[in-house]
């Protein structure tokens, strides 16, 4: 499989979903002629739906460092994330959290219900690096008031829009320290960081359509001790903590995409020199053309991430433009795709007139030097045509 947008085109879309591994593919198809049962039935057919759960569930684990009984499967990282915060907060609780500035939507939403609840809710503002420093964290734990009733600092491993990694480990010590739990949203990490990333922590999350798995697929971990409630209403599944029917085959080409995370893993890292060459030729680019170009998230990042500000285009209209040209890229979360909004993580570090400007690229696994080289083309003659005028 390669890299390619499925219409002949270039994609580097990668953080917004990657293209399913044909072995997930494999077992997925397997499994919905063979596991297709309820698996909270009795009767054989529906034990081998759960033997399908089952097993996903120990997958899950052994990439994100967790016993499998200490795992429920949810439809992805947003329910995951939902889950694993609003699940630590009952319906009359009290208690505070901490949330980094540049979290995404499924946490810092999640965060925004909990305050109009009357949860105390604090945020650490990013560097204008892109890092929520562990002096920020610092800093909003020691705003928090002193309520009885759960504390709580979530921080994601790597920011979906940078690709900036977070100080997960230090910011661990400090939640501890406070006698705080530390949520750690994994989504962009698991599969692409090692699980030592945020060994630490005492719930992380993750989604399977990030490392190839299929969408409707996640997963929240937790350490023994930590007491969750569900946050919807209806059956026992997942330990009570995610009624509904489990798709059981979805189930299955999950378990095979975190087995595979070792090579997935590994294949994203080597992209590294791609996605250099793409930042540096584009840079180069927008000098010949008098346009300025700015990386968003100075600090460490993962390999296959690039955000760029195109200074005076409006990174939606590039991101168009370029569509028609074969390239697919996005201008900010693919959660917020089809409105008009900026990158808010961009907005919270360098200001909203460079989120409008921007552009994440991401690379993936399969992505080729060929497939660069297109995608810089198509660059070049749409930034040589200029930015459409204001309206």
């Amino acid at each position: 499989m390669t890299a390619s947008s499925g219409d002949g085109g270039v994609y580097l879309d990668w953080n917004a979903t990657t293209p399913p591994h044909p072995s997930v593919l494999a077992a997925w198809s397997a499994a919905l002629s063979s596991g297709w049962a309820n698996a909270s039935s009795v009767h054989r057919a529906g034990q081998r739906a759960r033997a399908l759960l089952d097993a996903a569930r120990e997958a899950v684990a052994l990439l994100l460092g967790f016993e499998p009984g200490d795992v429920a499967l949810t439809s992805g990282g947003t329910e995951a994330n939902n889950l694993a915060l609003l699940g630590l907060f009952p319906p009359g609780a009290t208690g505070a959290v901490v949330v980094g500035g540049v979290e995404h939507p499924s946490v810092a939403r999640a965060a925004a219900s909990l305050a109009a609840r009357g949860i105390a809710v604090e945020v650490a503002a990013p560097a204008p690096s892109g890092r929520v420093e562990p002096a920020a964290v610092a800093r909003a734990l020691a705003a928090l008031p002193n309520v009885s009733g759960p504390r709580v600092v979530s921080l994601q491993s790597v920011n979906h829009e940078t690709g900036v990694l977070q100080p997960v480990a230090e910011v661990a010590a400090l939640a501890h320290r406070a006698r705080a739990l530390l949520h750690v949203d994994a989504v962009q990490g698991a599969g692409k960081l090692e699980r030592s990333a945020w060994g630490d922590a005492d719930l992380v999350t993750m989604a399977g359509h990030k490392i190839r798995g299929p969408k409707g697929t996640g997963a929240v971990a937790w350490r023994r001790g930590v007491r969750l409630v569900p946050v919807l209403a209806g059956g026992a599944q997942e330990r009570g903590l995610r009624p509904g029917t489990q798709d059981a085959a979805a189930a299955a080409g999950l378990a095979v995409a975190c087995r595979r995370a070792p090579e997935h893993r590994a294949a994203t890292a080597a992209v590294a020199p791609l996605r250099d060459r793409l930042e540096r030729e584009l840079v180069d680019a927008g000098a010949r053309l008098g346009i300025e170009v700015v990386r968003n998230g100075t600090a460490e990042r993962v390999a296959h991430v690039s955000s760029l500000a195109f200074v005076g285009w409006r990174g939606a209209e590039l991101c168009a433009a370029l569509d028609l040209e074969g390239v697919a890229v996005s201008s900010g979360a693919a959660c917020s795709a089809g409105t008009p909004e900026a990158s808010a993580v961009v907005a919270a570090m360098a200001g909203a007139a460079r989120a409008e400007a921007t552009v994440r690229l991401s690379l993936g696994e399969t992505t080729t030097a060929r497939e660069v080289e297109v995608a810089l083309e198509a660059f070049r003659r749409v930034l040589a045509r200029g930015p459409a005028p204001e309206r």
